[in-house]
């Protein structure tokens, strides 16, 4: 038989045991929060070009659309337009903060398809260290925040000179909550359209036609301009909007090459397409306005260019720079039609635009999206259709037709829309504001 005998442990080696298993219950914590972290480390190259982008992006509402809008009305209602981008910018931004985020990006459970949660209402969990992929969740938060404002700052378009300011706040409130968030959430929160495959880079769904379709609805339910068609209502000062426009198309690649969310090969093909689309859109709405009047026109161009901005907005990071220039033609040529032609047919007075380009524009690029997709561009392009991004073109006008004809509905009920004739036929300025500006 053989006897096994459990070995002494010497004083030395029974310290040393000691000494192992403490270093253990010492650094075992850290260690595997160090192995942890690993997976999720910022990206200073990532993080520098999203602060650039969030920046740029808030440079397309103050100062772009604020000029681009504020130039094209009449010098008696400036102040009041490019007072309405600015106090958006302000509004949205809070709200943004209170639950706008969270709602949009945060998991909502069981609701989760539809809407997101108050879990980071307030941003609350939210710290420097925290990380959305690879750059800190702060920017991210503030980089989304730039799209909450230059939507409903859009929609301005439709319906300039004629509203109260007071509505105004009332309704960006409403329908930041009650249409943008919601929409936000189905596309790029987790919601049931990304779900299902709708592609959407940079917000032709989210952002231009969800502004170009309410921007319609409000300018239907508002009524036209006193003066609509007998009076001259020309611009007043288009080198404004050409200005607005040029900080538009710069701007523009912090919007669409920054929604690869970092410094890479996607935002590199995002940039190049941005730029072929618009200087692509600006030449086809030129050629054709050339040809049906006689003469290219400053705010045709301009228009174009804003045209073809919107178009590959949905498609930037998922097509070849052949398949942007395609975009920015159809775009342009497209939004021209509708811009022009269908708004005179119709008889709608849509002011400035709103729908006919970035409706339009919205629709006509994301159905593009569809068509010209190219998985060697990116491999979330496997598989996208022109049926599929028509389902998502659909629920998203159906939904925010539909809730901003309520929200229009309720705050006409209770606090009314439009000024009144005395003020819109001297003008939003001096009876708004209180303030004139001479140009």
């Amino acid at each position: 038989m053989l006897i096994f005998r459990e070995p002494r442990l010497s004083a030395r080696n029974a310290f040393k045991a000691a000494f192992g298993a403490l270093a253990v219950l010492i650094v075992f914590p850290y260690a595997q929060a160090f192995a942890q972290d690993a997976t999720a480390v910022a990206n200073t190259g990532d993080t520098a070009w999203m602060l650039t982008s969030t920046v740029l992006v808030l440079l397309m509402t103050i100062p772009g659309v604020a000029l681009f809008y504020g130039g094209m009305v009449r010098g008696k209602n400036v102040l009041a337009t490019t007072m309405q981008s600015f106090a958006i910018a302000c509004v949205a931004s809070v709200l943004w903060m209170v639950a706008g985020y969270s709602l949009a990006f945060s998991d909502g459970g069981s609701a989760n398809a539809f809407i997101g949660g108050l879990s980071k209402a307030f941003f609350a969990g939210v710290t420097p260290a925290s990380l959305t992929g690879t750059i800190p969740e702060y920017v991210f938060i503030t980089f989304q925040m730039t799209f909450a404002i230059i939507t409903p700052a859009l929609i301005v378009g439709a319906f300039a000179e004629r509203m109260k300011f007071s509505a105004l706040l009332i309704f960006t409130i409403l329908w930041l909550f009650i249409v943008y968030v919601p929409v936000a959430h189905w596309v790029w929160g987790g919601g049931f359209l990304g779900g299902d495959g709708v592609l959407d880079f940079a917000g032709g769904t989210v952002v231009h036609i969800n502004s170009g379709i309410a921007g319609l609805v409000v300018a239907l339910m508002l009524g036209k301009r006193d003066g609509y068609g007998q009076v001259n209502m020309a611009p007043h000062n288009l080198v404004y909007s050409l200005i607005g426009a040029s900080l538009l198309w710069v701007g523009w690649f912090g919007f669409n090459a920054g929604s690869a969310g970092g410094a890479n090969g996607i935002a590199a093909v995002a940039m190049v397409n941005t730029q072929v689309a618009a200087a692509a859109a600006a030449l086809s709405w030129m050629v054709v306005e050339w040809l049906a009047t006689k003469r290219p026109s400053v705010l045709g161009i301009i228009s174009g260019a804003v045209a073809g901005l919107v178009g590959i907005t949905p498609a930037a990071g998922f097509v070849n720079p052949a398949g942007a220039l395609m975009i920015g033609v159809a775009s342009g040529a497209g939004c021209y039609f509708a811009a022009v032609k269908l708004k005179h047919w119709l008889g709608y007075d849509d002011s400035l635009d709103a729908f006919g380009v970035h409706g339009v524009g919205g629709i006509i690029g994301a159905l593009l999206t569809g068509l010209f997709a190219d998985a060697a561009i990116n491999p979330l392009s496997e598989g996208a259709t022109v049926l599929k991004q028509l389902y998502g073109v659909v629920v998203t006008m159906l939904y925010t037709a539909l809730m901003t004809a309520l929200i229009v509905f309720v705050i006409r009920i209770f606090m009314g829309l439009r000024v009144s004739k005395a003020t819109e036929i001297e003008g939003l300025d001096i009876n708004l504001h209180g303030e004139t500006v001479h140009s």
